[in-house]
């Protein structure tokens, strides 16, 4: 599983890579994490508010700090 952090480095994104990494440890799920700040790349994802979370190149959340247990569920329906 890859994942991707999208977003220019505030809080907010911050915040969604910590939670992303503790909801992977909470579920013991392997994946790798990636933190994208460049603009054009995000741009190439449609997204136009950051934070955003990618989980297999699929755009699953935009403009939202999630909770890890959000993303727990998030990555239970992808899996």
């Amino acid at each position: 599983m890859k994942i991707k952090i999208l977003g220019s480095g505030c809080k907010n994104c911050v915040t969604l890579l910590e939670n992303t990494k503790a909801a992977l440890k909470e579920i013991s799920v392997e994946a790798e994490i990636t933190k994208v700040e460049d603009f054009k790349e995000i741009m190439t994802y449609g997204v136009m508010s950051t934070p955003a979370l990618v989980i297999d190149e699929k755009v699953m959340s935009i403009g939202k700090v999630l909770k890890p247990q959000e993303i727990i569920k998030i990555i239970d329906k992808v899996k």
